[in-house]
Protein backbone atom coordinates (compact mmCIF):
# COMPACT_ATOMS: atom_id res chain seq x y z
CA UNK A 1 0.00 0.00 0.00
CA UNK A 2 1.43 3.28 -0.70
CA UNK A 3 -1.13 5.94 0.88
CA UNK A 4 -1.14 4.08 4.17
CA UNK A 5 -4.46 5.71 5.00
CA UNK A 6 -3.29 9.58 4.50
CA UNK A 7 -6.16 11.33 2.17
CA UNK A 8 -4.46 12.10 -1.38
CA UNK A 9 -1.00 10.76 -0.60
CA UNK A 10 1.98 12.94 -0.17
CA UNK A 11 1.01 15.49 -3.14
CA UNK A 12 2.46 13.30 -5.92
CA UNK A 13 -1.14 12.84 -7.40
CA UNK A 14 -1.48 16.53 -9.13
CA UNK A 15 -3.62 19.47 -8.13
CA UNK A 16 -6.91 18.84 -6.31
CA UNK A 17 -10.24 21.03 -6.46
CA UNK A 18 -9.13 22.80 -3.47
CA UNK A 19 -5.76 23.92 -4.70
CA UNK A 20 -7.53 25.06 -8.29
CA UNK A 21 -9.99 26.83 -5.89
CA UNK A 22 -7.32 28.55 -3.73
CA UNK A 23 -5.74 29.62 -6.51
CA UNK A 24 -8.87 31.23 -8.32
CA UNK A 25 -9.91 32.97 -4.77
CA UNK A 26 -6.47 34.31 -4.42
CA UNK A 27 -6.28 35.72 -7.60
CA UNK A 28 -9.66 37.35 -7.20
CA UNK A 29 -8.63 39.46 -4.13
CA UNK A 30 -5.36 40.24 -5.59
CA UNK A 31 -7.87 41.93 -8.81
CA UNK A 32 -9.99 43.39 -6.12
CA UNK A 33 -7.35 45.20 -4.30
CA UNK A 34 -5.67 46.53 -7.63
CA UNK A 35 -9.19 47.91 -8.87
CA UNK A 36 -9.49 49.62 -5.41
CA UNK A 37 -6.05 51.47 -5.43
CA UNK A 38 -6.71 52.59 -9.23
CA UNK A 39 -10.25 53.66 -8.18
CA UNK A 40 -8.75 55.52 -5.19
CA UNK A 41 -5.92 57.03 -6.94
CA UNK A 42 -8.10 58.27 -9.84
CA UNK A 43 -10.82 59.54 -7.56
CA UNK A 44 -8.11 61.27 -5.51
CA UNK A 45 -6.76 62.83 -8.35
CA UNK A 46 -10.04 63.83 -10.19
CA UNK A 47 -11.22 64.97 -6.94
CA UNK A 48 -8.46 67.20 -5.89
CA UNK A 49 -8.52 68.95 -9.53
CA UNK A 50 -11.82 70.10 -9.83
CA UNK A 51 -12.75 71.16 -6.44
CA UNK A 52 -11.20 73.65 -4.23
CA UNK A 53 -9.69 71.99 -0.87
CA UNK A 54 -12.98 72.95 0.99
CA UNK A 55 -15.24 70.54 -1.48
CA UNK A 56 -17.54 73.71 -2.73
CA UNK A 57 -17.98 71.85 -5.66
CA UNK A 58 -16.97 75.44 -7.22
CA UNK A 59 -13.64 75.02 -9.59
CA UNK A 60 -10.78 76.66 -8.29
CA UNK A 61 -9.44 79.88 -9.10
CA UNK A 62 -13.72 80.56 -9.37
CA UNK A 63 -15.33 80.73 -12.21
CA UNK A 64 -13.33 83.88 -14.33
CA UNK A 65 -10.31 81.34 -15.01
CA UNK A 66 -12.24 79.33 -17.74
CA UNK A 67 -13.79 83.06 -18.76
CA UNK A 68 -9.87 84.42 -19.01
CA UNK A 69 -8.68 81.70 -20.53
CA UNK A 70 -11.49 81.90 -23.44
CA UNK A 71 -11.30 85.38 -23.84
CA UNK A 72 -7.65 84.99 -24.36
CA UNK A 73 -8.37 82.21 -26.90
CA UNK A 74 -10.48 84.65 -28.62
CA UNK A 75 -8.34 87.26 -29.02
CA UNK A 76 -5.05 85.67 -30.42
CA UNK A 77 -8.02 83.95 -33.11
CA UNK A 78 -8.80 87.56 -34.08
CA UNK A 79 -5.14 88.55 -33.96
CA UNK A 80 -4.16 86.33 -36.84
CA UNK A 81 -7.13 86.95 -38.35
CA UNK A 82 -9.03 83.52 -37.74
CA UNK A 83 -12.39 85.28 -36.52
CA UNK A 84 -13.55 88.69 -37.63
CA UNK A 85 -13.78 91.85 -34.48
CA UNK A 86 -17.67 91.33 -34.95
CA UNK A 87 -17.54 87.41 -33.88
CA UNK A 88 -14.64 88.57 -31.17
CA UNK A 89 -17.64 90.88 -29.82
CA UNK A 90 -19.99 88.03 -30.15
CA UNK A 91 -17.88 85.38 -28.58
CA UNK A 92 -17.01 88.06 -25.69
CA UNK A 93 -20.75 88.94 -25.10
CA UNK A 94 -21.49 85.41 -24.98
CA UNK A 95 -18.75 84.83 -22.39
CA UNK A 96 -20.56 87.59 -19.93
CA UNK A 97 -18.31 90.10 -20.31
Amino acid sequence: MMNQGWGYGTGMGGIGVGEILFLIFGALVVAGIVVLIIWAVRSSRDHGSKTSAAGSGQAIGGPSVGHDEAVAIAKRRLATGEITKEQYDEIVTALGG
